[in-house]
């Protein structure tokens, strides 16, 4: 959990409680469980947004969220 929310803040992502913000907008909400975590990822960047939910169980499924995250960023910032 920690080297997630450290990957995302290397991304510029603000920490704010359970979540992270993108330019004041909440672009991602971490539910630490027991076992995995499930994480809700924004579809666009909007104040309101539509959410995607994930479930990460090892070290592969968080790096392939980082990616993810990356590549929406990337797109985020094109679409603005």
């Amino acid at each position: 959990m920690e080297q997630l929310g450290r990957a995302l803040r290397d991304l510029k992502l603000s920490a704010r409680g359970n979540g992270f913000e993108l330019r004041g907008r909440r672009v991602l909400e971490l539910q630490p469980e027991a076992t995995q975590i499930t994480v809700r990822v924004a579809r666009r960047l909007a104040l309101t947004p539509e959410w995607d939910t994930l479930t990460l169980k090892s070290t592969p499924d968080q790096r392939k969220l980082i990616d993810d995250i990356k590549k929406r960023l990337d797109r985020w910032d094109r679409e603005e």
